[in-house]
């Protein structure tokens, strides 16, 4: 396919995302075109907005590695959350120590004050979002 081929791919991929049927009562919302856009499930996108809103600034290269530590910590909490984590100081305790270590992976972007505030709020959320093991804000209905 010639170049003028890319071209017109691209071009009906934009028109793919901008066409109504995907948005509003019976397509896709604008946060669900969002995570798709950013290529994040919807929980990888929270803690990607945790972490990039309200600040830093970042470059496309930092916003890629921020996606990269988003997914990772998303993978590494869930094997933490065991049967009545939030009871259990330990489960806890497990929780915290490695949002911080994945954290602290984070681009230059993220100073050590930033870094905390980014720490506390992703365990609040996690502790509001996440009840119990498989049981969380975002499971699937059976």
């Amino acid at each position: 396919m010639g170049r003028g081929g890319l071209d017109r791919v691209a071009w009906d991929q934009r028109q793919l995302f901008s066409n109504s049927f995907f948005s509003g009562p019976f397509g896709l919302s604008e946060e669900q075109q969002r995570h798709i856009r950013e290529n994040l499930t919807e929980e990888e996108l929270v803690i990607f907005d945790i972490l990039t809103r309200p600040a830093p600034e970042l470059s496309d290269a930092e916003r890629a590695e921020v996606k990269k530590v988003s997914h990772e910590l998303l993978n590494k909490m869930k094997l933490l959350l065991v049967l009545n984590w939030r009871q259990k100081s330990t489960a806890r305790s497990q929780l915290k120590l490695t949002i911080e270590k994945v954290l602290d992976t984070l681009p230059p972007a993220y100073d050590r004050p930033l870094c905390a505030q980014k720490c506390s709020a992703l365990f609040e959320h996690v502790f509001e979002s996440y009840p119990e093991q498989d049981a969380g804000v975002y499971s699937q209905a059976v």
